[in-house]
């Protein structure tokens, strides 16, 4: 093998390392079956740097989207083998990169002889496998995978350009962090059931999608309080409340086929999150009701104007900020904000067209809004 000649890879990658060999070893002790291998410094460095240089590259004038898992072939179920492996080299991957630019489709990497050999793809993975995705030209993502039965990965580090910004997975002791973030950072179960975490996060990534900018406003249940804070009338009210994505949430999944299931509750969160793009927000219950999109919030009658806020990342050297409301963005997230000082048992997810995503919640030991920056945990 060469040395790596992207400097951040280098930089980067015990650090990495040491991520997956403290998860993996916890992992163990607690019996988890079907644990991915823990790839060494030097793999790691190779396949962020494979995965940069591959990305600068263009096939037929596309730039390539590509994942690589760092996963033997007897270890994931029925894979498409090539009967001659090729080198892990930034040329040869933007060459297979249309053929794998789907998502869910992982080209498998390992070490055999001394180097390191793509041997073919995958659709599943065995838990705490090292994956690397190519996003955009210079952007890369280290994750890794919860379980075959997941669909988000925990991301790990970002990598764009001569930059990385490593996760910091303390951001989730911080006080009254929301369940989404501590699930983002990968803190809960590794084999998710469907909950309400996990239904927030393939909304918030649905959103941040169809890059036109959203606003989501998760209200409790059975009750009209949330109301006090958008215009009357509402554009686009729906009555009764329209209940297919919180029919398919408490749905007995032994009655029906796994992939079944996927298909039409993708299909469901696709359908609630493209209502965010539309101008104004889109209201749901805590148990997915949709009630509402297009809604013009306002500031609740009798309350004080939003003035400031607490603002966090959850990246390491990045602390917390006390900002301006006008800080984070325009009318969209200072309206997101305001709701969440005046509903202070709801939430708000705002996702901006530039990619940013922020998620607003009232903090009842800071005593204000806390505004939590989420993007790079959902690329």
């Amino acid at each position: 093998m060469t040395e790596p000649s992207y400097p951040i890879a280098k930089a980067a990658a015990a650090r990495i390392h040491d991520h997956f060999a403290r998860h993996l070893a916890t992992a163990a002790r607690q019996r988890d079956e079907h644990l991915a291998p823990l790839a060494d410094i030097e793999t790691v460095e190779a396949i962020i740097d494979a995965g940069f240089w591959a990305s600068l590259q263009r096939e037929e004038g596309y730039a390539p989207r590509i994942s690589l898992a760092f996963v033997a072939p007897e270890q994931v179920a029925r894979p498409l083998l090539l009967e001659r492996p090729f080198r892990l080299a930034p040329q040869l991957l933007t060459r297979v990169a249309p053929a794998v630019e789907r998502p869910g489709i992982h080209l498998g990497v390992w070490r055999e002889r001394d180097d390191l050999w793509v041997w073919g793809a995958t659709r599943n993975l065995p838990s705490l496998c090292l994956v690397l995705e190519v996003v955009a030209p210079g952007l890369l993502v280290i994750k890794h995978s919860r379980g075959e039965e997941s669909g988000k990965f925990v991301n790990i580090a970002v990598f764009q350009g001569d930059q990385v910004k490593v996760i910091d997975q303390r951001a989730a002791t911080v006080p009254d962090c929301p369940a989404l973030l501590t699930s983002l950072l990968g803190l809960e179960s590794q084999f998710m059931a469907v909950d309400s975490v996990n239904v927030l996060i393939q909304l918030a990534v649905s959103m941040r999608a169809h890059a036109r900018g959203g606003s989501l406003l998760v209200v409790p249940a059975n009750t009209q309080t949330w109301q006090e804070s958008i215009l009357s009338p509402i554009s686009y009210s729906v009555l009764p409340p329209f209940a297919a994505l919180a029919d398919l949430v408490q749905k007995d999944l032994s009655e029906t086929p796994h992939s079944q299931w996927q298909d039409a509750f993708r299909r469901t969160v696709d359908g609630v999150a493209g209502l965010t793009a539309v101008d104004g927000a889109t209201v749901i219950t805590d148990k997915y009701e949709l009630l509402a999109f297009g809604a013009k919030i306002v500031q609740r009658p009798g309350l004080a104007q939003l003035s400031q806020l607490i603002v966090t990342e959850p990246i390491e050297g990045v602390g917390a900020a006390i900002a301006d409301p006008g800080q984070l963005g325009g009318t969209r997230h200072f309206s997101a904000a305001q709701f969440a000082q005046d509903q202070q048992d709801a939430i708000s997810l705002v996702a901006s067209q530039d990619g940013r995503f922020t998620v607003f919640a009232w903090s009842p030991c800071e005593k204000m809004v806390h505004a939590h920056r989420i993007e790079t945990l959902l690329l």
